[in-house]
């Protein structure tokens, strides 16, 4: 083996290296990114949680408790209704994680062993806050006894909702139609365009009457009916092998999973057409890719994230979707009472799509 032959073979790669900008920069921003989201941004010690409160009895022993319940960390009390009606709609349509409910006899339940003083309502379609919740019951028995109250049964009554069983399926199976399509319709069409020009075929459709818009919306329509497909199959798995609920509307499901498929369609065609080779468009799309499943709530709380990670979060779609997705299968919310989840990802597909169309007509230019 000649030393000089490998020196110069490795020579030519550093070189072509340093020529390929992206592919440098990827090199060191995967890692870097990584290590923040892992170190910084994930995080399963939830603060925070979106918290409403009844309370009935209005008492100055119930007011004491609430006010215990607002300087809590764990929870932030954002609404206080009047009926136990109203704190389920607020969980169906996903305002609030925790809802506490202190009955009109708060002073004489805490005082019979047989009934718990105060009821604590919890989205179970999220594990990690029905573990909070968890904890939050045993801190809340263990400090009132220690401030002399006079508690003798238990504190808390814990009610499970949307997923009483505590099924991990219940709560994976919706996440992953997000997932699923954030991978596969993004890394698809990131390598429409490049994929056009790299055989020759774009300048061919560059001379035909076909416009740019008709070109972009040509490349994903393909897409749009494979991901329906995608759609269905894991509905049918999920439904059939794990007996996943469906609480909601059908038609809601396809509606919410269709403007998915569009988001994602749209940032990989923006991705192909800053790409200059189709493995520039695939690390553009994994480097999306990978904070889009860790940041969106999917996998890890997004209350338990800080604010800069939850700002990240806020524009990228499968974060959306997640909140749309398990709000309709699993909590049976409507679509009017998740809007600002449907603006916010009509908002992202419609810059994405501008922003591409825009690009390709520069790059046409």
């Amino acid at each position: 083996m000649s030393w000089r032959r490998l020196l110069a073979v490795i020579r030519k790669e550093i070189w072509q290296l340093k020529r390929d900008r992206l592919t440098f920069a990827m090199i060191l921003g995967i890692p870097a990114m990584q290590i923040l989201m892992f170190g910084y941004a994930i995080n399963t010690d939830v603060r925070h949680i979106n918290t409403a409160v009844v309370d009935q009895a209005n008492t100055q022993l119930s007011r004491s408790f609430i006010a215990d319940i607002r300087a809590s960390q764990v929870t932030q009390v954002r609404y206080q209704v009047a009926q136990a009606s109203e704190l389920e709609d607020l969980m169906r349509s996903g305002k609030i994680s925790l809802g506490i409910f202190v009955p009109a006899d708060f002073e004489r339940r805490i005082q019979d062993d047989s009934r718990p003083g105060v009821q604590l309502l919890v989205d179970g379609s999220d594990p990690i806050i029905l573990g909070v919740a968890q904890q939050l019951t045993a801190m809340r028995l263990k400090q009132d006894t220690q401030a002399g109250l006079p508690v003798t049964g238990p504190l808390f009554e814990l009610r499970n909702y949307y997923n009483p069983e505590h099924r991990s399926a219940v709560n994976v199976v919706p996440g992953l139609i997000g997932v699923i399509l954030t991978m596969t319709m993004m890394m698809f069409t990131a390598v429409a365009i490049v994929r056009e020009r790299e055989r020759g075929n774009l300048e061919l459709l560059i001379n035909t009457p076909i416009s740019t818009f008709e070109l972009m919306v040509g490349k994903v329509l393909p897409y749009i009916v494979i991901g329906l497909v995608q759609v269905t199959l894991v509905l049918v798995l999920g439904m059939w092998l794990f007996d996943v609920p469906l609480r909601g509307s059908l038609w809601h499901v396809y509606v919410v999973s269709l403007m998915l498929v569009a988001a994602n369609l749209t940032l990989g065609l923006l991705f192909s057409t800053l790409a200059r080779s189709q493995f520039q468009a695939v690390q553009m799309a994994f480097f999306v890719m990978l904070p889009s499943i860790l940041l969106s709530g999917f996998m890890f709380p997004f209350d338990g994230m800080p604010k800069l990670a939850q700002w990240i979060a806020e524009v990228l779609p499968l974060t959306h979707f997640v909140r749309l997705i398990r709000g309709v299968m699993l909590r049976g919310a409507s679509l009017s009472e998740l809007y600002v989840e449907l603006v916010a990802l009509s908002l992202i597909t419609l810059v994405t799509l501008i922003l591409a169309t825009w690009r390709f007509s520069k790059r046409l230019d």
